[in-house]
């Protein structure tokens, strides 16, 4: 805690405190009195995260600190009260919180102190009517309504349609459910569906589905503006067309052609209007909203007043086939009763002759009649109208119950006939009427400007679905109970004159529908051009995709600029496809992949049982999520398979892109929780016993050791370790600092970061964990034993060579690595030091030949043989080859031993070549009878030096002398415990009688210590050691001196710790000569098994 001296100052101004870990200093203390010159109030990294270290919204007033500081009710806090807020200081900020209006920037970007004095949020103020209920209505009332119901009805039938309507809203009403439930877990800023998903499943579903969102949004854009134009140009002025067929049958090209002109003017004015004055668009919104409701009256009042007087709109006949009624005037052969043929007779006959050989057979042949295209809601037209009547492209309308002689008729005059413009089926139905569904999100859009948004999103949406649904399904009852059966299925109104079908119920007017509708259609094109740049915006804004950064940016007052630049240009792709039917199920998909994830992150939610999952809407369930989840993927692939597998997969590339390449964000969503659930799940699944042989694996813990600037001091250890991660395995990187840890709590954080670092740039995957311990060799003994959680243990302990040990004068230098070899032996691991590991090869180069030898001297599990071939899965060590070395004694059999050794290699299914190495019985030559006489000289040495400090340097000369060596630092030396026992150059004291004479005592005894070194004769056990080390460094050099890397099996350390110098002499006598080696201690149990 920082200690504070308290000086009686005149001055009244708050002093400047630094920033405590990452969060802006706030004075919780007080309350009353604002200090501007700390208006940040959530602490940001910059991308749109919250550091959730400071979970207090809005503190952004400081207060002076008078009496409150010396509370004496809460002077046993007072020490905490500089990071932690009184109860009422806080309470009283969070109910100043506001939510941040939308269009402006999302909320977990802290807003900069100019811009809080500049403007100041007006208090949000609608209710649920105005603020939910009405946009979602607008939003959810589209062209569909007017320019398709009634063809869907007339095609799929009364009892379909209401099916189709069926599936269609109760997707919507179940994801409005789970929608509402997301909403109202706490508070949802401006942001719509795109910030629920990504807050709820994270960035890498959320941005997947928020692109799919603003494609969505965007192609709907195009679909109104093509709805907009097919109400232009077929029913308000036919005479604009630019594009006219030459020939009776190039009628829909030309109308395509024209669309798509028309399409890109308007797409363009539109656009224009965007950039120029939004506002002006929002201000519209009403007026476009009266529109669609005064249409929807004009229907419900025309089918109620067709029951006393049905609107005259005669359909033509001739037998039981629709004529296109403007193609001719009179409906007849002749005019009236006379003999005079009418232009109806005409068009079917060449020159008008009743018994002339070039008129129509079919119409020779059957009647013409006239219907009436609307009969009313008491005609009884609804049986006939109760079943579907699926057509082929190309198909003539017909009615059933018309009287009709079957012959052929002529194909020039196809024309005249009113016939399908598409194959028609259920599934394409159902791509086409859902948008009609779409625009639930309206009410989440605009969640900033709501007064009680927590109350009003769940009730005005689910209203607005309930009314909409109303409206729909008895628009599907009266259509199919008031007009004609061929009228219905006449999707441009061909057999009336070219009226719009829905218009030709309504009351007073068909202009009535005709006009309101072409105004709705345009303002739900401007509504969405205005919505999807600014999704497209705050997905740019969060910062997870980086190629989308450059859409974030806009015009100086925020207006998306480039993001309405882009969404205009994929807009455009929708206007040139042309066709209002084939545009539909595109935007279809994109919103049911919406949905379905509002679903997935809901039931996510519910069965995680999260701690901050506390909806206040408390009418939802897991098990309603997970069946609209599974109707939105059904009506996916219902809609259109191959669009649905588009989707999915524009979704899922997304998905991935932003896995790899995209910044990290913690936002705590639902995806991260389920991670820890399902790691929980398997690891207590682990905790079962053992895994099987077959499922071993290296779980590797790394002891690195850093320098005096927490850097990694030889990071080739963790290039080892990532070139094993062809076993799948775990991997932990443990370090130790010496000291306290309430004092070293800094410096552990750094040197996690660094080795963190160091990770990255090795592509190591796995975790760090660093430990303060008193002595390094207790650190090292806690990560042994410590290290790894439940089944996901280590089982294999990797750490560097004690360079320079013989230098040394410490013996912790050396001691450390024998006692944590004794501490992995006595855990049961395995172990592995690589050896002059800086010659180690880095993961960029290769080896394109050599071999890896292994010499297989004791068993030791099958670690020997399993790490060669984990290595070779390494593009570093792929082409180097392996053979195994063996060594047979006198009386071993050693062509059986290698015959044996080839079929349990071929049985391990290890690719190897095989040797059998026969040491011959020698006598101890002269030069390991001096190698083990001068370490034991060099021990006891090291033993007398540290009986008197003051002779610590002159005798360490004299080791210098005998043995010169390069000077290397240690791996883990406990230099941390020479700083404990400081030895200085000159000391100071003051001489005594006694102190002098035993001073004079040590120095006249040096000349006797040396003469024992002389005289002293080795240990025959340490000479029979010294013995096999020469003789076994002897073969291996002689056989594996051009090896790129050879494993050795590592002897164990003596049981009597007085060995232990000498235990490293060996090791060095055993692996002198060699450029790489590998020594490994297996861990006591089998790792590798033949069986399958």
């Amino acid at each position: 805690m920082p200690h504070f001296t308290v000086v009686p100052v005149e001055d009244n101004t708050l002093p400047s405190y630094d920033s405590l870990e990452g969060i802006n200093w706030v004075d919780h203390r007080d309350s009353g009195h604002s200090y501007p010159g700390h208006l940040e109030t959530v602490s940001s990294d910059g991308h749109g995260s919250h550091k959730e270290d400071s979970p207090f919204l809005n503190s952004s007033e400081t207060s002076s600190r008078r009496n409150d500081y010396y509370d004496r009710n809460l002077a046993l806090f007072e020490e905490e009260l500089d990071i932690r807020p009184k109860v009422s200081s806080l309470l009283s900020r969070l109910v100043s919180y506001t939510n941040i209006t939308q269009g402006a920037k999302e909320h977990e970007e802290a807003e900069s102190a100019e811009s809080s004095k500049r403007k100041i949020p007006k208090s949000p103020n609608m209710g649920t009517l105005m603020g939910v209920y009405l946009p979602c209505l607008q939003n959810i009332f589209g062209i569909i309504l007017f320019l398709r119901l009634t063809w869907i009805v007339g095609i799929a039938g009364i009892i379909q349609s209401l099916l189709i309507v069926l599936m269609c809203c109760s997707c919507t009403m179940l994801t409005a459910i789970s929608m509402s439930a997301i909403a109202t877990n706490g508070v949802v800023p401006a942001g719509g569906a795109y910030f629920m998903i990504s807050r709820s499943l994270g960035p890498e579903f959320g941005g997947a589905v928020g692109l799919c969102f603003y494609l969505g949004t965007t192609f709907a854009a195009a679909m109104y503006i093509l709805g907009a134009i097919e109400i232009f140009l077929s029913y308000i002025f036919p005479m604009a067309a630019i594009f006219h067929t030459s020939d009776a049958h190039g009628g829909d090209s030309a109308m395509l052609n024209n669309m798509r002109v028309y399409g890109t003017i308007c797409l363009g004015l539109m656009a224009l209007v965007v950039l120029v004055g939004v506002r002006y668009v929002n201000k519209f919104a009403s007026l476009f909203l009266a529109c669609v409701i005064i249409s929807i009256v004009s229907i419900y009042v025309g089918a109620v007043k067709s029951i006393f007087s049905p609107p005259e709109f005669p359909v033509c006949m001739l037998g039981n086939r629709t004529l296109v009624r403007h193609m001719f005037d009179e409906c007849g052969k002749n005019i009236g009763n006379t003999t005079m043929p009418s232009k109806l007779r005409q068009n079917f006959c060449s020159l008008g002759n009743a018994s002339d050989p070039h008129c129509d057979e079919y119409f020779l042949n059957n009647n013409v009649t006239e219907i009436k295209g609307i009969p009313g809601l008491a005609s009884g037209i609804i049986r006939e109208n109760l079943w579907g009547s699926y057509l082929e492209k190309g198909e003539i309308l017909e009615k059933a119950s018309e009287a009709s002689v079957d012959v052929h008729g002529s194909l020039e005059n196809f024309y005249l006939y009113v016939s399908a413009d598409i194959t028609t089926s259920f599934t394409l139905l159902v791509g086409i009427f859902f948008p009609s569904a779409t625009g639930i999100m309206a009410g989440s859009n605009r969640s900033g400007d709501l007064k009680d948004a927590q109350k009003s999103i769940p009730v005005g949406t689910i209203l607005a679905i309930t009314t909409t649904s109303l409206v729909y399904f008895s628009s599907v009852v009266l259509f199919g109970a008031c007009i004609e059966g061929v009228v219905l299925r006449d999707k441009f109104g061909d057999a009336v004159n070219r009226n719009l079908i829905v218009g030709t119920l309504s009351w007073p007017s068909p202009w009535v529908i005709v006009v309101g509708s072409f105004f709705s259609t345009v303002g739900a094109g401007l509504q969405s051009l205005t919505g999807a740049p600014r999704l497209l915006q705050a997905i740019a804004k969060d910062n997870i995709i980086p190629f989308l950064r450059v859409f974030g940016h806009g015009k100086a007052n925020g207006e998306p600029t480039w993001a309405l630049l882009l969404t205009t240009l994929i807009a455009e792709l929708g206007i040139l496809i042309a066709s209002l039917d084939m545009v539909a199920p595109i935007l279809s998909m994109f919103f049911l992949m919406c949905y379905l994830f509002v679903n997935l992150a809901c039931a996510v939610q519910t069965l995680l049982r999260t701690p901050n999952w506390r909806p206040r809407f408390k009418y939802y369930h897991w098990a309603l999520s997970f069946l609209g989840m599974s109707m939105c993927l059904a009506l996916m692939f219902i809609s259109s398979w191959y669009y649905a597998i588009v989707a999915m997969g524009i979704a899922g590339m997304i998905y991935k892109y932003i896995e790899y390449q995209g910044a990290e964000k913690e936002w705590g969503d639902g995806i991260r929780g389920l991670s820890l659930s399902a790691a929980r799940y398997a690891l207590l699944r682990l905790e079962a016993g053992p895994p099987h042989t077959k499922n071993w694996r290296p779980q590797l813990l790394v002891l690195l050791k850093l320098d005096e600037d927490l850097h990694v001091k030889y990071p080739r250890l963790l290039t080892f370790a990532s070139q094993l991660k062809a076993g799948k395995g775990l991997t932990i990187v443990g370090s130790v600092i010496q000291g306290n840890f309430l004092n070293s709590y800094g410096e552990t954080q750094a040197s996690e970061q660094a080795i963190k670092n160091m990770m990255e740039i090795e592509k190591v995957k796995g975790f760090c964990q660093v430990v303060v311990a008193a002595k390094v060799r207790e650190g090292v003994s806690h990560l042994i034993q410590s290290c790894g959680l439940g089944g996901m243990k280590h089982n294999t302990v990797v750490m560097g060579w004690p360079y320079g040990w013989r230098q040394s004068e410490d013996p912790h230098a050396w001691k450390t690595f024998i006692n944590t070899v004794r501490c992995t032996t006595a855990a049961h691991l395995a172990l592995m030091v690589p050896k002059n590991v800086s010659f180690y090869p880095s993961n960029h180069e290769r080896f394109t030949e050599g071999h890896i030898d292994v010499w297989w001297i004791v068993h030791d599990g099958g670690m020997l043989m399993l790490l060669p071939f984990l290595l070779k899965q390494h593009k570093v060590w792929r082409k180097c080859k392996m053979r195994i070395f063996t060594v047979a004694q006198m009386d071993d059999n050693s062509i059986q031993m290698k015959k044996d050794l080839a079929t349990f290699l071929y049985q391990l299914r290890i690719e190897a070549e095989v040797e059998v190495v026969e040491m011959h019985d020698s006598d101890i030559s002269a030069y390991t009878y001096e190698r083990t006489l001068m370490m034991e000289q060099r021990s006891q040495m090291l033993r007398q030096m540290r009986l008197s400090s003051a002779e610590r340097d002159r005798e360490a000369q004299l080791v210098k002398d005998r043995h010169s060596m390069i000077h290397m630092s240690s791996l883990y030396s406990d230099e941390e415990d020479e700083l404990g026992e400081p030895v200085a150059e000159r000391i100071q004291m003051t001489w005594t009688k006694e102190k002098l004479n035993g001073e004079r005592r040590i120095r006249n005894n040096a000349p006797e210590n040396f003469r024992e070194l002389i005289s002293i004769k080795p240990d025959q056990s340490n000479v029979r050691r010294m013995h096999t080390a020469v003789k076994l460094n002897e073969v291996i050099v002689n056989r594996s001196h051009d090896a790129k890397l050879v494993l050795l099996n590592m002897p164990g350390p003596p049981k009597n710790s007085e060995g232990d110098e000498n235990y490293m002499e060996f090791l060095e006598v055993l692996t002198e000569g060699l450029e790489r080696v590998l020594l490994v201690r297996g861990g006591g149990r089998e790792v590798i098994t033949i069986y399958s």
